[in-house]
């Protein structure tokens, strides 16, 4: 039987989640920006059996794919167990923890592999994808399309996703494929506009980014790009070439998903 990547799962994904550290917490400003990069924490789980249960729910969801039904099932198993008395309603709470752990393991993922050096030297640009959201929020609109240096500064607080429930993405550009999108060249990053913001304790404040949910404003997996590349480096050399070819080239296939279809 032949061996296909896509029944392989998103290892930069997992080796990021894998990496972190469960930390007990109170309210969700406790870890702050790309101080998730390193933790893993459920606001309110301040219970190390608990925490252990809902990391490996979310572990399971991003290593093999299981859904939001399926993540609720073993939410509910956990509270009944453990007698947590989360704050929320089910249906809020179990998307809230489901849909910002996995977006940001893959964002993480993806950061990892975009930065790879090798990669950056083909293709130095990024492209910012706009998630297609039913109720998509107009500035994440306005950036849809927009390539920019992969070093570019805008990139520091505006790497996706970009608040909850955001799903856009990037995607890696090349000099033949601006070519192909009418460019002669990398855009203008937009110029940033910032509300001030401060959490209910008045523990957290900041200036945000029009458009940024605050906290969310720092590239996911940056601080540990390097780590998680080796993590996964490491893997890989032990699997047999076909294997290791196939998920190579899915590899390349991702990173240039994109709608417009450059190839």
């Amino acid at each position: 039987m032949a061996v296909e990547y896509k029944d392989l799962p998103f290892e930069e994904a997992i080796a990021f989640f894998r990496n972190k550290v469960s930390l007990p917490s109170q309210r969700w400003t406790d870890v702050w920006k790309q101080a998730h990069d390193s933790a893993f924490m459920v606001a309110g789980a301040a219970k190390a059996d608990l925490l252990n249960d809902l990391r490996g729910a979310v572990d399971q969801a991003i290593s093999e794919g299981t859904t939001l039904a399926q993540f609720r099932a073993r939410f509910d198993e956990t509270v009944a167990r453990t007698g947590w008395e989360y704050r929320g309603g089910r249906g809020w709470r179990t998307r809230v923890i489901y849909e910002a752990n996995l977006r940001s393991a893959y964002a993480a993922g993806r950061h990892a592999q975009l930065t790879d050096p090798d990669l950056l030297r083909v293709r130095p640009y990024w492209r910012y994808l706009h998630g297609g959201s039913a109720d998509p929020r107009p500035e994440h609109l306005e950036w849809d399309g927009l390539v920019l240096p992969a070093d570019d500064p805008w990139w520091d607080e505006h790497y996706p996703p970009n608040g909850w429930g955001c799903s856009c993405k990037v995607v890696a550009v090349g000099p033949d494929d601006l070519a192909r999108l009418g460019k002669d060249g990398p855009d203008e990053a937009p110029s940033v506009k910032r509300e001030a913001w401060q959490d209910t304790t008045g523990a957290r404040q900041e200036d945000v980014p029009q458009g940024v949910d605050p906290g969310w404003n720092y590239p996911p997996g940056r601080s540990v790009a390097g780590r998680t590349r080796e993590t996964v480096e490491r893997k890989r050399s032990q699997l047999p070439d076909v294997l290791a070819t196939a998920m190579m080239t899915e590899i390349r296939r991702r990173l240039r998903e994109d709608p417009d279809d450059l190839d």
